[in-house]
């Protein structure tokens, strides 16, 4: 079996679906603007160093969703798609898709974020398999905690490995398509790494496996 993985932000989307939610609250008036802004900028600057604590960021971004219903979550969510993500799209990357949809190969998106957020960014993408971190979900709202492994950094190995078993599938050839350090454990697990717009550290350590690098910018 093919399997072609896309991590989603900086890869696909040319901007961090996580960091504009955030964005997206703090404009809109929905959430504390001076400390959520710094808080948020904090986590995102911590992902970007390798340190984030993944269960403290999720804590942080997942309480909002605690606050409001379904229903006025997905009228922000759908305002959000158009202010945040459309702005973001890129053509490359939705390119690169279909070359490896046309190939026949399974696609999946794996990524950090969570699915309120990104569940529609891969319908938009035209990728039916996501893997993303689960907010947990109890008598029709959220409850600001994380359901199962976060799927980051070592967790998305967890939760692709998971994911084959429980499909029944066997991972073949397979490529992982990411920008960032923090996926070097998943890109060490596939037999076609590549990274894309890399981080610095990214860009460093692809140059050292002879791994290759491109840009869908």
């Amino acid at each position: 079996m093919g399997l072609a993985i896309f991590d989603l932000d900086n890869t696909l989307l040319a901007g961090d679906s996580d960091y504009l939610w955030g964005q997206f609250l703090v404009e809109h008036g929905i959430v504390d603007a001076e400390h959520y802004e710094r808080e948020n900028l904090r986590y995102y600057r911590e992902y970007q160093a390798g340190t984030l604590d993944i269960h403290s960021f999720l804590a942080f971004q997942l309480r909002p969703l605690a606050a409001h219903d379904m229903a006025t979550l997905h009228g922000w969510r759908d305002q959000y798609l158009l202010e945040k993500i459309e702005p973001i799209m890129l053509p490359k990357a939705q390119a690169l898709i279909e070359d490896h949809r046309r190939q026949g190969h399974t696609l999946l998106i794996i990524t950090a974020t969570n699915r309120f957020i990104t569940g529609p960014i891969a319908e938009r993408l035209g990728v039916a398999n996501l893997l993303a971190s689960e907010p947990a979900i109890h008598n029709g709202r959220y409850t600001g905690a994380v359901a199962g492994v976060p799927c980051f950094r070592e967790g998305k190995v967890i939760r692709l490995e998971s994911w084959l078993s429980e499909n029944g599938l066997i991972r073949g050839e397979s490529w992982f398509y990411s920008d960032s350090h923090n996926d070097i454990p998943l890109l060490e697990k596939v037999t076609h790494p590549v990274a894309v717009d890399p981080d610095a550290q990214l860009m460093e350590y692809a140059k050292k496996k002879g791994w290759p690098v491109m840009s869908l910018r």
